[in-house]
């Protein structure tokens, strides 16, 4: 970056570049987590009654998958204008597509009132939460990215990897508050749709809080030196493929661990084992908070040390405990579980903590929205979308854990070989 660049970012500062940035990405995670909680909790008999309770939640693990397949579709679209028209644009407007998803869902009618509509409903408004989301995250780290000086870029765009942490912890709260002061029955009947419509007041302090953010710096003065993409995909492809592909397959792991332990645990807790869900939704509430703690001093570590070392040491750790991560789950034992899921979310911070910096550092200005968001995205799919639903078939189809710990260890080791092949891009200058 200029100095010139530099100077007139300081002024903006911290403050206002970190509500910016993390509040879009703590709404928009709060909403596609409720989801998430909702397949686990409840969609199964709400949407595929006349299916068995495995197979109802494997249908609501894979719808919940649609939203994963939705998200690089948007960020192939949201990059695309994103690059060529300009970053708070996109931001506002990813904001207000996810947002109209997840409000439609707290109003959907289910299986019982309407039939099979009710789960093709469910599906497209599952869509347009993901869509929303692909261009949510890209915009939100290039908004704090581009403000940033050179040596403190980690840090600065840990505000927006942050937003995940608390949007999982409210999202969790509402479902446990709900799970506590009213019964069983009124939860499933009309309960669940509360934290989805009470998204729309928060969607509408977003949209205040962006629309007082100015462009970023960077992407102002690529436009004053006439350095647009015509169609960034296809330069990104181009110009960048074997970057795009190892920063895809190498943070596979990022979403791998956390939809494992906030998702699939849930589901494999109250139905498998047996236990609480309110118990269950604490101990993941408490590792997202461990995770949120850990996120800045991680991605600080991550600009005095480099974002390589930092996110092989998160493939190292997540080899070493995937196994004892199940094993202290299977005991059913509260304070175990939350260390399991604690330490799981540590590793998982360690590797998406310097990552906010780390991809957009990897991409060239012109089309660093689209290369960026469609790596976070694609590695999405197979990290998020598929692992919840290969690891229920897994249980299902062995009985034991052994081999969901397997899976999360090999898509550890296919992480290291990828970020190992990356090049280093702490203080490099933003091109």
């Amino acid at each position: 970056m200029s100095t010139a660049a530099q100077t007139s970012a300081a002024p903006v500062s911290a403050s206002r570049i970190a509500v910016a940035s993390f509040i879009g990405t703590a709404i928009e995670f709060y909403d596609f987590y409720l989801y998430g909680t909702a397949a686990a909790l409840v969609f199964g008999h709400q949407f595929f009654p006349t299916f068995s309770a495995l197979a109802g939640t494997l249908a609501a693990f894979a719808t919940f998958g649609v939203g994963f397949i939705a998200r690089p579709v948007g960020a192939v679209v949201f990059g695309h204008f994103g690059d060529r028209v300009g970053r708070k644009a996109m931001l506002v407007a990813s904001l207000l597509v996810m947002g109209t998803g997840t409000v439609a869902i707290g109003v959907l009618p289910t299986y019982g009132a309407i039939g099979i509509g009710a789960p093709i409903l469910l599906v497209l408004c599952r869509f347009l939460q993901g869509f929303g989301l692909g261009g949510e995250w890209g915009g939100a780290v290039l908004l704090a990215t581009e403000y940033a000086p050179r040596n403190r870029r980690g840090l600065w765009s840990s505000f927006p990897q942050m937003g995940p942490a608390i949007g999982f912890i409210i999202a969790g709260g509402a479902f446990l508050v709900l799970g506590q002061t009213m019964s069983q029955e009124s939860f499933d009947d009309w309960g669940w749709r509360i934290p989805f419509l009470a998204s729309s007041l928060l969607i509408v302090i977003g949209y205040y809080i962006r629309m007082k953010i100015a462009e970023t710096p960077v992407f102002e003065r690529a436009m004053a030196e006439h350095d647009k993409a015509k169609v960034p995909i296809v330069e990104v492809v181009q110009r960048q493929p074997k970057t795009l592909f190892l920063s895809t397959c190498a943070f596979i792991l990022a979403h791998t661990l956390f939809y494992t332990i906030t998702t699939f645990s849930l589901s494999y807790g109250t139905t498998v084992l047996e236990l609480d869900k309110n118990m269950l939704l604490i101990c993941a509430m408490i590792s997202a908070l461990v995770m949120g703690l850990a996120t800045p001093l991680l991605a600080t570590w991550s600009d005095r040390v480099g974002r390589r070392r930092v996110c092989l040491g998160a493939a190292v750790l997540a080899v070493v405990w995937a196994f004892p991560m199940f094993a202290l789950i299977n005991t059913g034992e509260p304070v175990l579980i939350a260390l399991a899921m604690a330490v799981g979310m540590i590793a998982f911070a360690a590797l998406f903590a310097p990552m906010g910096a780390f991809l957009p550092e990897l991409f060239a200005t012109r089309y660093r929205y689209t290369g960026a968001s469609i790596a976070y995205n694609a590695s999405g799919v197979i990290g998020g979308g598929v692992s919840p639903i290969l690891a229920t078939q897994l249980i299902a189809s062995t009985g034991s854990s052994l081999p969901v710990s397997g899976y999360v260890a090999l898509i550890a080791v296919i992480c290291a070989v990828c970020v190992w092949f990356l090049r280093e891009t702490r203080g490099t200058e933003l091109e």
